[in-house]
């Protein structure tokens, strides 16, 4: 009898693999950093094998981890880094360069061309997507620009292109798919006919042949071959880690919130279903985008991101030294009472929504002789909850709604410090789950959906349980006063880099 359910959360910065039971509850798990490339400013890369190997090597220890046979497994979730553009050569499953990461600024200006030849338009009505180098279409045309032979074997349908999630299914099976949901990341889907658009791929010049078949977020797609856990597995579930997280979240129903501090941070609102709501049209420049689709009903969310979350952290670790590890950030932080004046903007790969700015870069401002590590530190978390505090003002004004709580999830979600600054500033309820690795839970439970091992979408809900709350305690004039302050932060970093740097 099978008794568990596999799911590969494979992130920016480390491959994870978590076996879920069915409380939903996670029996054993394993960890692996990788590499990060940074060949030029404002460039990240990934080599696709160091993905594969870490995450492979993951899922085989999970297993060793909780003394499970790959015979008790139901199915595998695989839940990812979204955006991040890999090319493969579909003969021998190579890569053909280096992955670019999400995070990667490259192709800022081929963005800035497309909006001044007016297209920005067009790309966010077809996409919901706000017209910048984050997203996959402008990544993979500057493969196929860059990589020498890349085009003409693209044309002849030697290359195969994929996110994140296709390369791990291809190296498992050798099919060579994604979900709607990933797709809907690549500025090539539409998210109202639920379909590669033409125009699109015209736009970029992307050849139809490079593109994966798109298929549901819950459903088995193949098996993941013996020879990789001594039986064959089904792959039941796809999606990107944020479609992941708020379907694990179990935010289902419309105008429910959830909100992951990861390496970014990335909110999530739940705004309808296709069929029934019209897809969802953002004015404050957040993203409209495909939640998941199962079985049939395709759900559509709001989402506003923030490009450094707990990568804020990882920089005071990694750059500054001033920390040896990132769960230290917290003591460091509290050791003063409050940042000393001291704002700190992440904008290290630009901003995110809803300022969509490529050429800021990050800013420290208000330090005097009395500033010390511990004062950077705390602003490097609230920095954190000031970027998220934006997304859910604009969010609130684009649905509409009102919002009671925000579910919060993601290795930064444990930083009591940032929880409660979070709620103060929000002026809502900030609540953290009993499981909080809600990104490998979602593609559980979509996993276990396809192949029977959950019944249905309430028997998931009934599951989600509240670890702690964080109430405001914060007076709504300081409230003000502390965001009209991170908004002249964010001005003095904006518009600080060139096209030309």
């Amino acid at each position: 009898m099978t008794q568990y359910i596999l799911a590969l959360d494979q992130g920016t910065t480390s491959s994870r693999a978590i076996l879920f039971d069915r409380a939903g509850l996670p029996v054993a798990s394993c960890q692996r950093e990788y590499p990060q490339y940074f060949p030029q400013p404002g460039w990240v890369e990934h080599d696709p094998l160091d993905i594969w190997h870490s995450q492979l090597a993951c899922a085989r220890e999970a297993l060793v981890q909780g003394g499970v046979r790959a015979t008790q497994v139901a199915a595998i979730g695989i839940a990812n880094q979204r955006e991040t553009t890999l090319l493969w050569d579909r003969a021998t499953g190579e890569p053909v360069a280096k992955a670019i990461v999400w995070q990667d600024r490259r192709t800022a200006g081929a963005c800035d061309r497309l909006r001044e030849a007016g297209k920005a338009t067009l790309i966010q009505e077809r996409s919901g997507l706000e017209l910048d180098a984050y997203f996959s279409a402008t990544k993979l045309q500057w493969l196929l620009d860059h990589v020498p032979g890349a085009r003409s074997r693209a044309d002849r349908g030697e290359l195969a292109f994929g996110t994140v999630d296709s390369w791990l299914v291809w190296r498992l099976c050798g099919r060579h798919v994604t979900d709607t949901s990933n797709a809907a990341r690549t500025m090539l889907f539409n998210i109202h006919t639920l379909a590669w658009d033409d125009d699109l791929l015209a736009l970029f010049d992307i050849p139809r042949a490079l593109l994966p078949e798109v298929v549901p977020s819950a459903g088995v797609v193949g098996l993941a071959a013996q020879e990789w856990f001594g039986h064959a597995i089904p792959i039941a579930g796809i999606a990107g880690d944020q479609q992941a997280a708020t379907f694990g979240q179990a935010c289902h129903r419309k105008g429910l919130v959830k909100n992951t501090y990861g390496t970014g941070c990335f909110m999530l609102m739940h705004a309808g279903v296709a069929g029934q709501d019209p897809a969802p049209v953002s004015h404050n420049r957040l993203l409209a985008t495909v939640g998941w689709t199962v079985a049939g009903r395709t759900d559509y969310l709001l989402e506003g991101s923030v490009f450094m979350g707990g990568a804020t952290v990882q920089w005071l670790r990694d750059g500054l030294g001033i920390i040896r590890q990132s769960h230290e950030v917290e003591a460091l932080a509290t050791s003063v009472p409050d940042s000393g004046g001291v704002m700190l903007v992440p904008a290290f790969t630009g901003l995110g929504a809803p300022h969509w700015d490529p050429y800021a870069r990050g800013t420290i401002l208000g330090m005097t002789r009395g500033t010390s590590a511990a004062h950077i530190a705390r602003a490097a978390v609230e920095a954190i909850a000031y970027q998220s505090a934006e997304l859910l003002e604009a969010m609130q004004r684009d649905a509409a709604c009102a919002v009671t709580e925000l579910r919060a999830d993601g290795g930064a979600a444990r930083n009591d410090l940032l929880m409660q600054f979070q709620a103060d500033l929000l002026g809502v309820e900030v609540v953290r789950p009993r499981v909080t690795e809600t990104t490998a839970l979602g593609a559980a439970y979509l996993a276990g959906l396809a192949c029977g091992y959950w019944e249905s979408l309430e028997a998931i809900e009934a599951q989600w349980q509240v670890e702690r709350r964080y109430a405001p305690c914060m007076d709504a004039g300081r409230r003000a006063e502390l965001m009209a302050r991170w908004g002249r932060a964010v001005e003095h970093a904006r518009s600080w880099a060139t096209p030309e740097d």
